[in-house]
């Protein structure tokens, strides 16, 4: 007697599943997948009403680089014209997938450094065409990385299915001027999310940062910060010279004038191959910022209201899906220092300038304050 045993596979072929709009078998479990293994020509496939026999094998699929509308072709050896299929077929006791493959990012989060990269990405990854590269590569932006050559960073990738878009983050590509060019050199019609939010709260999240990283450090590293260190100094002493004036090459500082860094960005890529992503407004509306990004990159509206929650510890939304909560890791949300009214009223005076220019390179109007 023959017992029906659930199909097993792991979470990439349950993301292809989700991409394709298919709910997981009841009672599926398990890691690893049965490919390529003979077919008794017994068996029968009926798909959009097609039927036919199987062929004696049915050969694995190799992931390409594109594929229009999420379709899935089935090729046998002895089926002429095969029809393509909308989602994984289904047989007794397994699921026959094509082969994942890693890929160079199609989408690249060039930016910027405190502006919520990370959440951005990890929100994204809720879409199931969306593949995500687990850290930061640094490919780009390091010369030691860089020198390695593209195979390096294509095998940092995750595998990922023809249709699935993989991205890749690291918030100094942003900054680092030999980067848009050898972004270029890869792919010169890649897509780029750059996420902002208001200059003087950047620069201030920037410096609790480097504080509290420089708070953990290990003990040699944190005997060599004297009183006279950077980092043992307030907000204000760093952004305001003696004389009153800002001090525009404090790093934070420099960072949030991001015209100077899209400039050249803007010089090596199209207007329409870089999207500005409101930081402030994916803080507190999600989903109407990750609808534009789905937009952008021609993929259809998964994420929605349903994916978020509102965690009143933390201060802002955590993420849901069908494999439950997550919210980002404990150093996400740290409390910023109070800083001085009246210099944040300064520097915000000197940003309007900056900013101004920011909004004439990128044709939008964050809407930022300017005192």
């Amino acid at each position: 007697m023959h017992i029906y045993q659930p199909p097993r596979f792991g979470t990439a072929e349950r993301r292809a599943l989700a991409m394709a709009s298919l709910p997981v078998p009841v009672g599926a479990s398990g890691v690893g997948m049965q490919s390529g293994s003979p077919v008794r020509r017994s068996q029968m496939v009926t798909q959009n009403g097609y039927e036919a026999h199987r062929a004696t094998r049915i050969f694995p699929l190799r992931a390409a680089t594109a594929i229009s509308e999420n379709k899935i072709a089935i090729l046998t050896n002895h089926i002429p014209n095969p029809p393509v299929i909308n989602h994984p077929v289904v047989f007794p006791n397994r699921i026959h997938f094509p082969k994942t493959s890693r890929r160079l990012p199609q989408c690249l989060i060039i930016g910027v450094r405190k502006c919520g990269t990370r959440a951005l990405l990890e929100m994204l990854y809720l879409h199931p065409r969306i593949q995500k590269a687990a850290g930061e590569i640094h490919f780009f932006d390091r010369d030691e990385n860089y020198l390695k050559g593209l195979e390096w960073y294509r095998k940092k990738m995750p595998h990922s299915f023809r249709g699935q878009i993989t991205i890749e983050k690291s918030p100094s590509y942003f900054v680092t001027p030999e980067v848009p060019e050898r972004v270029r050199a890869m792919n010169a019609t890649i897509k780029l999310l750059l996420i902002v939010r208001e200059p003087v709260t950047r620069a201030i999240s920037d410096y609790t940062q480097l504080r509290s990283h420089a708070a953990t450090a290990t003990l040699p590293q944190q005997q060599s910060l004297s009183s006279t260190s950077p980092l043992s100094r307030s907000f204000e002493d760093l952004a305001i010279l003696p004389n009153g004036t800002v001090n525009e090459a404090y790093r934070p500082l420099a960072i949030s004038q991001y015209h100077v860094h899209v400039h050249r960005w803007l010089e090596v890529f199209s207007r329409e191959q870089l999207l500005v992503v409101n930081g402030d407004q994916l803080i507190e509306d999600p989903v109407s910022q990750l609808r534009r990004i789905e937009d952008f990159l021609g993929i259809e509206p998964r994420i929605g209201s349903n994916n978020f929650y509102f965690n009143e510890t933390k201060g802002f939304y955590c993420l849901r899906n069908e494999t439950g909560d997550k919210c980002l890791r404990e150093t996400k949300g740290r409390k910023h220092p109070r800083v001085d009214p009246v210099v944040v009223s300064k520097l915000r005076k000197f940003f309007v300038e900056h900013n101004q220019k920011f909004y004439e390179l990128v044709g939008e109007d964050l809407g930022w304050p300017e005192e």
